[in-house]
């Protein structure tokens, strides 16, 4: 095998490919999770029928966790909130909803979506092993591109010629929109 450069800049993009395809879809169902949740999807609703404070302040965080053992949940606490009269309580893996005045509402189940909840773990993960995986990752993305840019031919298409003000338009059009727009 013939070690220069080229070849290496050949067989990183090859070693990174799925990696680079895994992460440009979980970023892209990451930036629509506000639209739809690309980690669960509903399994079962059950409506529920309870009898609640009338008054709000009655309801707190402990009374909401102390449902928890009524609805016979196992998994984790997230939080609760009440609006316009009704008491939203989140769990992992279940939302409950009730009218507070008419105690009646309705119990979702969620469920992970396969494959791509764990795909969007990969932007979410902060385990150490992972951490360092990335930083090499992104220290290779760095060679691939510097490496691609510099195997272009020479003339009027060159990185010299015209690929440097693609280069810094690709640096300035993300920082537009993070300093401008954001």
């Amino acid at each position: 095998m013939k070690f220069d450069t080229r070849s290496l800049h050949r067989d990183l993009g090859y070693f990174f490919i799925g990696l680079i395809i895994s992460f440009s879809l979980s970023g892209i169902l990451q930036n629509h999770r506000q639209t739809w949740h690309p980690e669960k999807y509903t399994v079962e609703t059950k409506p529920i029928s309870l009898q609640l404070p009338q008054d709000e302040k009655e309801i707190t965080e402990d009374f909401a966790k102390e449902l928890t053992n009524q609805f016979g949940f196992k998994d984790k606490f997230r939080r609760h909130s009440i609006k316009k009269g009704e008491l939203k309580i989140s769990y992992e893996k279940h939302d409950v909803e009730i009218d507070i005045k008419l105690g009646k509402g309705e119990i979702i189940e969620f469920k992970k979506t396969p494959f791509i909840s764990q795909m969007n773990q990969l932007h979410k993960d902060t385990s150490v092993w992972w951490i360092y995986y990335s930083d090499v990752f992104a220290l290779g993305l760095i060679f691939i591109a510097v490496t691609g840019a510099m195997m272009f031919p020479r003339g009027k298409f060159s990185f010299k010629s015209r690929g440097w003000k693609l280069a810094v338009a690709g640096i300035v059009f993300p920082l537009i929109f993070l300093f401008l727009i954001a």
